[in-house]
């Protein structure tokens, strides 16, 4: 059955290695290809009158000689019959209703019904120093009619094609990776790296792909992808592996917040002293075991902050739109406690996601944890990753 916005297909999944494999460390090859940095989409067109009498091989459809309905007017023809389009999430969820300008745009782009895996990003900056931009991206998800309306002209956002599910009526989700790249490129087309529609470039390059590694972060984007050629899409299996970024920072411990159980510490919040001297929030570090989260509660008790009357002090992080109706609640500590963690890149002046616990580092002075510690990838053009 051809998946669509009523039957949605689960994403496949990537699994991280700690490098770039060798394209012979699988069977039948390797495909590299670079790491959005986006929202995961599922993009379902079909034609908007494929549920009327004779809809789907009607006046812009034809048949080949395997009975199978061909997508009608190349890009951007004539005469072509309109398309539906729906975005699905990595969890089924709708994203349709948050982008407008990119739903119109694939309806008009595509030529025909088809299901796309890719990711949806935003870019920033000026020609020749663009980079994707996740805090843009992030926004567009906002309840407003009106917001989105006006966030669609202002942060208008791509697609980034990276694997056909169906084409026509034909599924796919059976057939090699190889065939369905080959496919998509046909389909899709490469595009001059300017439009909303793009396909991801790939390589079997192995020294490329570590290029890629090394260079691309400085467009916003975070790892690269290998996929195996001879591989049918799995969803929901992590059949694909990902390599990211591995470093380390040494971060004073602000405070924590109570994990959700009510008992013991839930996340550690961490700051990075600035060049002015500000003690500023970079992140968090979470995933402890239930004995670990009652063993940090000890361990941090003397730094614990005390009212006046002689109470323990609670505090609240700033609010936004991700922690609406959320606890924002957290114990302040002393910031004398300094923690290495494991990250992998930075979004700004923090941490783009939860970051690894490694070890209490006692020999460092709090004061001289700064941001000056960590490492700045050069910047590298989004347009000649998209190109």
């Amino acid at each position: 059955m051809i998946p669509d916005a009523a039957h949605p297909v689960v994403p496949m999944l990537a699994k991280a290695v700690a490098e770039v494999p060798e394209p012979d460390s699988v069977p039948g090859g390797l495909s590299y290809e670079p790491k959005w940095d986006g929202f995961r989409g599922i993009v379902y067109a079909r034609y908007l009158d494929a549920d009327q009498p004779g809809g789907a091989t009607d006046a812009g459809g034809e048949t080949d000689s395997g009975g199978a309905t061909q997508p009608g007017a190349p890009h951007g023809g004539t005469g072509r019959r309109p398309l539906e389009i729906e975005i699905g999430s990595r969890g089924s969820k709708t994203l349709t209703r948050y982008f407008p300008e990119l739903v119109a745009s694939l309806a008009e782009l595509l030529p025909g019904p088809c299901v796309l895996d890719g990711e949806i990003v935003v870019r920033t900056g000026e020609p020749g120093r663009e980079r994707l931009d996740w805090e843009a991206l992030g926004a567009r998800i906002h309840p407003a009619e009106s917001r989105v309306a006006t966030l669609s002209v202002e942060t208008p956002a791509l697609f980034v094609a990276f694997d056909l599910l169906a084409l026509g009526d034909r599924e796919l989700v059976d057939a090699p990776f190889d065939e369905r790249r080959a496919l998509l490129v046909e389909t899709v087309g490469g595009g001059d790296g300017t439009g909303p529609l793009h396909v991801s470039r790939t390589t079997d390059d192995v020294d490329l792909a570590r290029r890629w590694l090394a260079e691309f972060e400085g467009a916003g984007l975070d790892g690269v992808v290998a996929k195996p050629l001879d591989a049918p899409y799995s969803p929901g299996k992590r059949t694909m592996l990902k390599i990211k970024h591995h470093r380390t920072a040494d971060v004073v411990v602000l405070g924590y917040r109570v994990h959700k159980s009510g008992a013991g510490v839930g996340s550690l919040l961490l700051g990075l002293y600035d060049a002015d001297g500000e003690l500023r929030n970079v992140g968090g570090a979470s995933a402890f075991s239930d004995a670990r989260r009652l063993e940090l509660v000890a361990e941090l008790e003397p730094l614990v902050a005390h009212d006046a009357d002689g109470g323990v002090s609670h505090a609240e992080t700033e609010r936004s739109r991700f922690s609406s109706g959320k606890d924002v609640s957290y114990v302040p500590l002393r910031p004398e406690r300094v923690v290495e963690v494991r990250y992998d890149q930075m979004e700004g002046s923090r941490f783009r996601h939860t970051v690894q616990f490694a070890r209490w580092r006692p020999d460092r002075d709090a004061r001289s944890c700064g941001f000056d510690q960590l490492e700045v990838p050069a910047a590298y053009d989004l347009g000649d990753v998209l190109g």
